[in-house]
């Protein structure tokens, strides 16, 4: 069995969909959920999955070794990024070395980088009048949004787009795409 610790900071549709999906896997399970912000929708799905929460401070999370203890404790085998807005330590990045990924909403290296997440990089595809975006699912380093590229996939964008229906078709990709990708490298 391997097991993934999600990090999630707010309104959790994506750890919901990875919550389901691997719901009645017996390869693959949710083992916590960690998040850095006690008011986040996403501890409300944990609480109505069954899923154990974690919750972290800024002080902990950088300055000591409470939650890659407990990431070793569990036997975390894959930590996955569900829009956690926090950079991860170099604790648990070299302790988790091409075991923690993310999905970023477009096609990195365009439009990543500190804060540039949710509605803000939808904003910054219509802005620009790009004619594709998608999504980036990729390891993490030190650096936000610069880790090896692990899986893309494009959808274009009409000229009849707004932020919204952009947000909602790479929304589906995220649903489509991202457990797959959890999946295969979790098995391999």
């Amino acid at each position: 069995m391997k097991r993934i610790a999600i990090f999630a900071s707010g309104a959790g549709s994506n750890a919901k969909n990875i919550i389901q999906y691997f719901a009645g896997s017996n390869r693959i399970k949710v083992e916590f959920i960690a998040c850095n912000n006690p008011k986040a929708k996403v501890l409300e799905i944990a609480k109505s999955e069954n899923v154990p929460i974690h919750l972290i401070n800024r002080e902990d999370f950088y300055s000591s070794d409470t939650l890659l203890r407990l990431l070793q404790e569990n036997h975390i085998d894959l930590i996955v990024l569900a829009g956690f807005l926090w950079m991860i330590p170099e604790n648990i990045l070299s302790a988790f070395p091409k075991k923690i990924i993310n999905i970023h909403p477009a096609l990195l290296p365009k439009f990543g980088g500190a804060n540039m997440y949710g509605m803000k990089v939808h904003e910054a595809v219509i802005a620009n009048h790009e004619t594709e975006t998608g999504i980036t699912i990729h390891f993490l380093n030190e650096k936000y949004d610069e880790g090896e590229i692990i899986f893309q996939k494009k959808i274009s964008v009409d000229e009849n787009d707004s932020v919204l229906s952009v947000a909602s078709k790479v929304q589906l990709l995220e649903y489509e795409w991202y457990p797959r990708i959890i999946e295969q490298l979790a098995s391999s």
